[in-house]
């Protein structure tokens, strides 16, 4: 690891050690919620990951205000129902803070538990505009931009880059992928750039999509915008490419995983996903992938980055607030910068993270590579 490694903190941590004896013995409860198991774990389990190797490295330091910091993960599968009974469970075990949930449904089912137990929650990948811009949770946080921002690169991408102006909308009907895709169809309609010619949404966990893509077919569409996550992704693009319909396949960052490429095979060559910026150069990005696979023994999954940028972000903030309370943990996070593996980054007064943005990418060779 490179020396001055997060300098400011572990300066701040070795005089909370000295200052605080009497917190020797306590720990930071942090809690990690998201899928663990199920079909959308490969989100949730780098966030554990990420989670695991900050509290070791800190706690190699010192801690922080002189605590050990304790890692408790709940599983939720990314089903609200789920989520409700996590969030519960982390409450009852005296949780400081919470990082995740990791699906935009998920989240917004716990929400008002954290709200009503004044614990700060912040997820990594739950980009659902309205759990900002609504002003209904200000204990809620995220280092990762919201589908509105996400659905209007989409749709320039797919109308000014791909030139194709009769776009069939799909969704899985949850929070995430309907947000995406509501957002998507209000900007292709704007100014007239371009044509909704189906609007659908489709069944999660379903065997057959043949019904909706017959749809894309009558309708004319020139290429597909999907909202959703890749179990649905790789089904509806392996029946078009099975009827031999090669449309464009642009989708959101619940596609943009190694897990969508191993299911949809060859046929998922091609397709487009957007997902966040590419900050591989970056000194701690390039430390956090490393700690991973010294660790693991295997580069990291989905929202890895973000996940690791929002623990070094709460615990900056318990260690700049000097305190567990909420209310001083809230403010440091909207007035300290700190370095992460997403870069130098702040929290604005909705609680989304300065800084941040998406890119697109394409499935080339059988791996996701960003556009410039």
């Amino acid at each position: 690891m490179r020396k001055g490694w997060f300098k400011g903190l572990v300066a701040g941590l070795a005089v909370a050690v000295m200052a605080c004896p009497a917190f020797a013995a306590d720990t930071i409860k942090f809690g990690v919620a998201g899928a663990h198991s199920g079909d959308l774990a490969s989100y949730g389990l780098p966030t554990v990951n990420a989670a695991k190797l900050v509290a070791k490295m800190i706690n190699a330091k010192g801690g922080v205000l002189g605590k050990q910091v304790e890692v408790i993960p709940q599983d939720d599968q990314c089903k609200p129902e789920l989520a409700t009974n996590a969030a519960t469970k982390l409450v009852s075990d005296g949780a400081n803070v919470v990082l995740g949930h990791i699906c935009s449904g998920a989240t917004k089912a716990a929400l008002p538990i954290y709200k009503e137990a004044n614990i700060v929650l912040m997820s990594p990948s739950a980009t659902n505009p309205a759990l900002t811009q609504s002003g209904d949770y200000p204990n809620f946080f995220r280092t990762i931009a919201s589908d509105d921002q996400q659905a209007k690169l989409g749709v320039d991408f797919t109308i000014d880059k791909l030139g194709k102006k009769k776009i069939a909308v799909l969704h899985d009907k949850g929070d995430y992928g309907k947000g995406y895709a509501e957002y998507a169809k209000q900007f292709i309609e704007q100014g007239g750039k371009g044509t909704v010619v189906l609007f659908e949404g489709v069944t999660p966990g379903a065997v057959d999509y043949s019904a909706v893509v017959q749809k894309i077919r009558n309708s004319g569409a020139e290429a597909v915008m999907f909202g959703g996550y890749h179990p649905e992704a790789s089904k509806i693009v392996q029946q078009l490419r099975k009827k031999r319909m090669d449309l464009p396949f642009v989708s959101d960052d619940g596609v943009k995983d190694d897990t969508f490429i191993k299911v949809a095979g060859k046929d998922a060559e091609g397709v487009y996903a957007s997902s966040s910026r590419d900050v591989s150069a970056l000194p701690l990005y390039k430390e956090a992938i490393e700690a991973h696979v010294k660790e693991f023994g295997a580069e990291p999954g989905a929202f890895y980055k973000e996940a690791y940028a929002a623990s070094l972000a709460l615990l900056n903030a318990i260690e700049k607030a000097g305190s567990t309370d909420s209310a001083k943990i809230m403010n440091a996070l909207r007035t300290e910068f700190v370095e992460t593996s997403v870069g130098k980054i702040k929290f604005d007064k909705r609680g989304d993270a300065e800084g941040v943005g998406f890119s697109m990418y394409q499935v080339k060779n059988g791996k996701y590579v960003e556009l410039k």
